[in-house]
């Protein structure tokens, strides 16, 4: 082959994809526009000075979530993200470096104060509470918002025997 046919090739091949353009374009009625490649919009990190933490500690877990006042999801951490197996989730210390994880992963906001909802009876709550403050946020309220059953669903009625 000669220089000459290997530049032909490509023309040709340009060519004949105009020409199916075109016939796709008169026959939908629509000019064809060659796709483009979408550019991504730069994401805007916004700075919130006041937030919420959310600690939910359960007999075998804790999860951490840090949040803005409308309840938007800022950070969250929990012991299995953490590499935490089995018993050792639900101990003090894992609740410890969760919320140390989940506030390094705030610092981007700029997050300085908080209210604190704790939920759950897990040995990991005023662990996780007093670490938050440790960690750099100053914590301005502890809320407990455990669920607590009162008087329960109807009773069975008696059995007669």
């Amino acid at each position: 082959m000669t220089d000459k046919q290997i530049e032909k090739k490509p023309a040709a091949q340009t060519e004949e994809k105009e020409e199916i353009m075109a016939a796709v374009s008169e026959s939908k009625g629509v000019e064809a526009k060659p796709v483009s490649v979408k550019q991504k919009k730069k994401k805007i990190i916004r700075q919130i000075a006041h937030g919420r933490a959310y600690i939910q500690a359960t007999y075998n877990n804790t999860i951490v979530t840090l949040t803005d006042l409308n309840g938007n999801v800022l950070a969250t951490s929990s012991a299995g993200q953490n590499n935490f197996k089995g018993p050792k989730k639900s101990t003090p210390y894992a609740a410890s470096v969760i919320v140390k994880n989940a506030v390094e992963k705030s610092k981007a906001y700029g997050l300085k104060n908080v209210n604190v909802f704790v939920k759950g009876v897990g040995t990991g709550r005023e662990a996780a509470t007093r670490a938050l403050n440790t960690y750099g946020l100053n914590v301005l309220s502890i809320k407990d918002i455990t669920p607590i059953p009162h008087n329960g669903c109807r009773q069975r009625k008696p059995r007669k025997v």
